[in-house]
């Protein structure tokens, strides 16, 4: 009798532990009873064009989402929806050497983000977001010195716009 009531409450645990799962997440997401996302592409419209890096911050949000939360990626209809632009792209020097010539450089890049929950529809924003990479004056801002700086700003982006979205931090 007793081993019956251990293994009652045992599985008991066990089917409540595994049910919470869906309330909590690790990243500390709350998608609430939404189970899809969507991203649509996000178009550079800014006045300096970087030829791909739409296509690179569109995928990178899709991949942090998709790997940071259970919810199902569709192409329309979804129950969350980010869509937006790429509205700044600009390198600007930032410290001065003592002969008036620029010592660092900065790439900043800006995105104009519109988030939508179909199933919460006050927790829609339209929001910008940006962020910056520092390099030396001397390096130009190709190859692996520009991939680095694009990855960076785009990462830091796309965890902002998640958080903004999906966490009550």
């Amino acid at each position: 009798m007793t081993y019956n009531i251990f293994r009652f409450s045992a599985i008991a645990f066990f089917c409540i532990a595994l049910n919470s799962c869906k309330y909590y997440s690790f990243t500390g997401a709350d998608t609430g009873n939404a189970e899809t996302y969507q991203v649509n592409f996000f178009q550079n419209n800014a006045p300096l064009i970087e030829p791909g890096i739409d296509r690179l911050f569109t995928l990178q949000l899709q991949d942090l989402i998709q790997n940071q939360t259970k919810l199902g990626q569709e192409t329309s209809g979804a129950d969350l929806i980010y869509e937006g632009e790429i509205v700044q792209y600009y390198v600007a020097p930032m410290t001065a050497t003592s002969d008036n010539r620029a010592a660092q450089n900065r790439l900043t890049i800006a995105i104009n983000v519109r988030y939508y929950n179909t199933l919460e529809p006050e927790k829609d924003f339209e929001q910008k977001f940006s962020f910056y990479f520092d390099y030396d004056a001397n390096s130009q801002l190709v190859g692996p010195i520009k991939d680095e700086a694009i990855n960076e700003i785009f990462t830091r982006i796309s965890q902002d716009v998640f958080n903004a979205s999906l966490t009550n931090w």
